[in-house]
């Protein structure tokens, strides 16, 4: 379950396992927004105040605040399925 205020994790999980070929482009801008301020949220909750959850989906998507590609995107990428395919 993740914290109040933070985006859930099946909402995650649904918007990174479709393709971003498959989205229209107001569900990719929803995405981005969804996404950034979950991000942002993250990045100014201290990590003594997250819950394990938490913790563990941030590490997922890469919301502990490090600059390298959540595992998430790394294995979209891996498939084809990222925006980074051309990386």
């Amino acid at each position: 379950m993740s914290d109040t205020g933070r985006q859930s994790f099946t909402d995650k999980a649904g918007s990174a396992m479709k393709p971003d070929s498959q989205k229209g482009t107001l569900e990719q801008a929803s995405d981005y927004m969804k996404g950034t301020m979950d991000s942002a949220a993250g990045s100014m909750q201290p990590n003594s105040q997250k819950s394990g959850s938490q913790k563990m989906g941030d590490s997922m998507t890469n919301n502990s605040g490090g600059n390298n590609d959540s595992l998430l995107n790394q294995a979209k990428n891996a498939v084809g399925m990222g925006s980074n395919t051309g990386k």
